[in-house]
């Protein structure tokens, strides 16, 4: 299952309050890579990796490995993956400025 899979397989009711969710909704899927979202527990802790590279296109078609160790319902996955995305900690601001800048390829290439 990719990213953008397991967005739209889920409620999105309980996501209205949820502007990177909505997001992902929306977003055009875009070439990918051989990327994959990575799933494991650390410590206690659901750990979320590969979330950070590529543009958000390409990262919504990634497909999500999920150690087999791992019982985890697809709200819980999808809460962990906004989680990490969202950096937990962006203020309204800071979360506007990222959208803005998200899609500014002469910045991708740029990180990359």
């Amino acid at each position: 299952m990719t990213l953008r899979e397991l967005v739209l397989s889920v409620d999105p009711e309980q996501y209205n309050d949820s502007a990177l969710y909505q997001e992902l909704r929306k977003i055009k899927p875009e070439y990918g890579s051989n990327r994959h979202i990575q799933v494991k527990l650390v410590n206690g802790k659901v750990a979320i990796t590969n979330v950070h590279v590529g543009s958000l296109g390409d990262i919504v078609t990634y497909p999500i490995d999920i150690d087999s160790d791992l019982n985890i319902s697809k709200v819980q996955l999808l809460d962990a993956i906004l989680h990490e995305l969202s950096n937990d900690g962006f203020s309204d601001s800071d979360e506007s400025a990222f959208w803005d800048d998200f899609d500014n390829l002469q910045k991708a290439k740029i990180i990359r």
